[in-house]
């Protein structure tokens, strides 16, 4: 199960809410993958499809197929602000070849 940080669901919200979509929710989905690991991206979705998990917290709702729900097991949707910029970010799993170092990414 992934989990989603407080901050996260704020940001979320306000963003939700920013664009008139208040009642929407965001969507968690494969986005492929390369040498390092699959990627996972982010949108809204105004409901869930027939294949998607929903999980809600803080009172936002969050859909995922439950493929790449069992993927995501163990990670955090957490909200990051840092000099570089911010955005949403997955953290945690079980890390990717990436992680330590693989000289064969380009």
């Amino acid at each position: 199960m992934v989990t989603i940080t407080e901050k996260a669901a704020d940001k979320a919200k306000e963003i939700l809410a920013a664009e008139g979509k208040d009642n929407w929710g965001l969507r968690i989905y494969s986005a492929g993958g390369g040498c390092c690991g699959p990627s996972y991206g982010l949108d809204i979705a105004e409901r869930p499809s027939a294949e998607d998990e929903v999980i809600e917290t803080n009172g936002l709702q969050v859909f995922v197929d439950k493929n790449t729900l069992s993927a995501l097991s163990g990670m955090q949707l957490d909200y990051m602000v840092s000099p570089e910029g911010e955005g949403f970010v997955l953290n945690g799993g079980t890390g990717s070849a990436c992680d330590s170092g693989c000289s064969s990414c380009g």
